[in-house]
C-alpha cells in the first residue's frame, strides 16, 4: 500500500474503539432506555427510505452489503427480501469437502479432508451464496451450538455436514433443531454423550453430564430464570433464581444414555466404533437399547417412569421439556439479538421477540423464521436514530469484517477454492467459523469489559472479550494486507477495487463510496476529513501518453488507502 499508517497511530485509531463502544457520558443504561422506550415499541414498516438504509438493513442480516444486494432490498423492501431469502437454501459443505477432496486425490490418492476445506466452503459461501440471511443465521446459530474443529475428535466431514444441519433448521422449529445437534455425532463427540453408558452401581460408573449440563446451561435456559424481557426473575431474599439442579443435569445424563454411532446393523461393536463407515460421521446418532438406563428420571418437573429403554422417547420427552420451558424465548432471543443487531438489547425489544417465539401468530412456539423476521424489522433494529445512543450497535465480529470486504468490494478467488484458511490466531482475526476455543464460544453473550464505562454500568459486550494489543494489531496488519495484496495461499482472495479505481480522481467520491459500501452513510465529518486528506496525499501524475501504468497504480493505491482508513476506523468497528 503506498501510504501506510505508522503503527502507534494505527493502535491508537483501533484501540479508540473501546472508547467509542463505551462512552456513555453521564446518560445511564436506565435512562436511555426509558427514554426510548417509547419510540422502541413500535415498527418502523418494510420500506427502506434510502440506500444507506438498506445497506444498515444488509450489515445485520447478511455478510455484507453488495451495490446488487442493496438494489434488490431498494426494489422488495425489508419484509419481501426476508422472505425471500428463507425460501432460498444453501449450499451443502459437506458436498464442497467431498467433491474438493475428490479433486485433490486424483493426484495424491492418500489425501485426507482438513479443516482447511470446511474453512474454503465457509469463505466460498459467506462471500457469494445468494442465500445470505441463511449463512448469516448458521453462522449464528454456530456460535450457540458449539462444536469445535480445534477439538481432534472432530472429523471435518461431520463438521460440514453439522455446520449444513444448522443451515436447514435456520428458519425452521427450535425443537427440530435441538432434537438434530443432540443426535448429531459431531455434538456427541465434542460433548462426549456419544457413547454414554447407563449407571453401573458394581463398578461406580455414573453416565456422562458434559451435554446434560451445556444444553441446558448454553443452549436453551440458562442458569437463572427469566422474565419475558430477558431481566432476571428474583425471589424474596432479592436472589435470582436458579433454572435447574444438579440433579436434573444427572437425570438428564441418564436419558442421554444409549445413543452412538449409525450403523445399517447396529451391534455391540458398533455402539462402541467399530465398524464405521463414512455415513456414520454425518448421519445422526441411534438408540442402542441395552447401553440405555432403566432408572426412574426426574427432570425439570416432568418423571419417566422406570424400566423404559426406549432411549428415543425419553429424549423426546425431555427435549419437549426443555423447548417449553418459558427461560427459552428469552433466552435465546437475546442471544439472536446480539449476533445480528445490537449487543445491549432493550427489555422491550426481547419481550418482543419473545412473544414472537411463544407464538408465531398461527399457535406454534419456537419458529425461527418468525423470530428472525421480528428481529430485523422491530423498530430498535430499523430506527436508524438509535444508533446514535451510546449504548446500541456491537462490536463487528472480525470473520464479518473480512466478509464485509469481500462482499463489498467484489473480492474473488484466484483458485475458485478460496484459499484462506484458519484465521484464529491472535496475530490473524482471532476468529474463524466452527473453530472457538471451547463450548463458550470465542466470547460469552454476558462478557462485560472491565475497567471501561461500559462495565461499570453492566453493559454486555461480547466480541470485546477478544480484543486485545495483540487482535488489535493482528486484525490490522491482516487487512493492510488483504486489502493491498489480497489473502490466502498465494493471496489467493483479491479485489481489483474496479468501481473505486474509477472515481480514485475524486476523494470525496470515495469517501462517499466507503460511507455506503461500509459505513451505511454514517460516516463522521472527522473521519471524511482524514480520508479525503489522506487520499490526496497519493498523487496522481499527469498523464504524458506514456505513464499509464503508473496513473492506473496511483488511482489504485488510492481506493486501497481509502478502503483501508475506513476499516481500521472505530466507526466502522463498532456496527450501529
Amino acid at each position: 500500500m503506498a501510504c501506510r499508517m505508522r503503527m502507534s497511530r494505527l493502535l491508537a485509531l483501533c484501540v479508540g474503539v473501546s472508547v467509542f463502544l463505551t462512552s456513555c457520558g453521564e446518560a445511564t443504561l436506565g435512562d436511555i432506555q426509558a427514554g426510548l422506550q417509547a419510540e422502541r415499541t413500535t415498527p418502523l414498516g418494510e420500506e427502506p427510505a434510502s440506500a444507506a438504509d438498506a445497506a444498515r438493513f444488509l450489515t445485520q442480516a447478511s455478510f455484507g452489503p453488495t451495490d446488487a444486494e442493496i438494489d434488490i432490498v431498494l426494489a422488495k423492501g425489508y419484509g419481501a427480501w426476508i422472505d425471500g431469502q428463507m425460501s432460498s437454501v444453501s449450499s451443502s459443505h459437506l458436498l464442497y469437502v467431498d467433491n474438493r477432496i475428490a479433486q485433490i486425490r486424483l493426484t495424491n490418492p492418500n489425501a485426507s479432508p482438513s479443516a482447511n476445506h470446511f474453512y474454503e466452503s465457509f469463505w466460498l459461501y459467506a462471500a457469494n451464496s445468494p442465500a445470505q440471511l441463511r449463512e448469516r443465521m448458521k453462522f449464528a446459530l454456530s456460535q450457540i451450538f458449539v462444536i469445535s474443529l480445534t477439538d481432534s475428535a472432530i472429523d471435518v466431514r461431520g463438521a460440514a455436514s453439522y455446520y449444513d444441519m444448522l443451515g436447514e433448521n435456520a428458519f425452521g422449529n427450535y425443537r427440530t433443531l435441538i432434537e438434530q445437534v443432540a443426535l448429531h455425532p459431531m455434538m456427541g463427540r465434542y460433548l462426549t454423550h456419544l457413547g454414554n453408558q447407563k449407571e453401573d452401581p458394581a463398578t461406580g460408573r455414573l453416565p456422562d453430564e458434559n451435554f446434560a449440563r451445556e444444553i441446558m446451561q448454553l443452549m436453551s435456559i440458562g442458569v437463572h430464570e427469566l422474565n419475558a424481557d430477558g431481566t432476571l426473575r428474583i425471589d424474596g431474599d432479592g436472589q435470582p433464581i436458579a433454572t435447574y439442579t444438579s440433579s436434573d443435569i444427572s437425570n438428564l445424563a441418564k436419558v442421554l444414555t444409549g445413543f452412538s454411532w449409525y450403523a445399517a446393523n447396529p451391534t455391540n461393536s458398533t455402539f462402541r466404533g467399530g465398524g464405521r463407515n463414512n455415513d456414520s460421521y454425518v448421519r445422526p446418532m441411534i438408540a442402542y437399547p441395552a447401553f440405555h438406563s432403566t432408572s426412574a428420571k426426574l427432570f425439570l418437573g416432568t418423571t419417566m417412569p422406570a424400566g423404559s429403554t426406549d432411549a428415543m422417547a425419553e429424549l423426546r420427552t425431555a427435549l419437549d421439556v426443555i423447548a417449553n420451558h418459558p427461560n427459552v424465548a428469552p433466552f435465546m432471543c437475546r442471544q439472536l439479538i446480539q449476533r445480528l443487531i445490537t449487543s445491549n438489547p432493550s427489555p422491550s425489544y426481547v419481550r418482543r421477540c419473545s412473544s414472537v417465539w411463544a407464538n408465531n401468530g398461527r399457535g406454534v412456539r419456537g419458529d425461527l423464521g418468525a423470530v428472525v423476521k421480528s428481529i430485523l424489522l422491530d423498530g430498535e433494529a430499523r430506527n436508524g436514530d438509535l444508533a446514535s445512543t451510546p449504548t446500541y450497535g456491537k462490536v463487528r465480529e472480525p470473520v464479518i469484517r473480512m466478509t464485509n470486504w469481500m462482499r463489498a468490494f467484489g473480492a474473488t478467488s484466484i483458485s475458485g477454492n478460496y484459499l484462506l484458511n484458519s484465521t484464529s490466531a491472535t496475530t490473524s482475526l482471532g476468529q474463524s467459523a466452527l473453530a472457538s476455543p471451547s463450548v463458550f464460544n470465542f466470547y460469552r453473550p454476558g462478557y462485560v469489559p472491565p475497567n471501561t464505562r461500559a462495565g461499570a454500568q453492566n453493559l454486555t459486550v461480547p466480541e470485546f472479550q477478544i480484543v486485545n494489543e495483540v487482535t488489535v494489531a493482528g486484525y490490522a496488519n491482516t487487512m493492510q494486507a488483504a486489502i493491498g495484496n489480497g489473502i490466502g495461499t498465494g493471496a489467493d482472495v483479491r479485489s481489483s477495487y474496479a468501481r473505486e479505481v474509477v472515481i480514485a480522481h475524486d476523494a470525496n467520491a470515495l469517501a462517499d463510496r466507503m460511507n455506503r459500501m461500509l459505513l451505511s452513510g454514517r460516516m463522521s465529518s472527522t473521519l471524511r476529513t482524514r480520508i479525503v486528506e489522506s487520499v490526496n496525499g497519493v498523487n496522481i501524475p499527469a498523464a504524458t501518453g506514456s505513464n499509464q501504468a503508473t496513473i492506473d497504480t496511483a488511482r489504485l493505491n488510492r481506493a486501497r488507502l481509502a478502503v483501508y482508513m475506513t476499516m481500521v476506523s472505530p466507526e466502522y468497528l463498532v456496527q450501529r
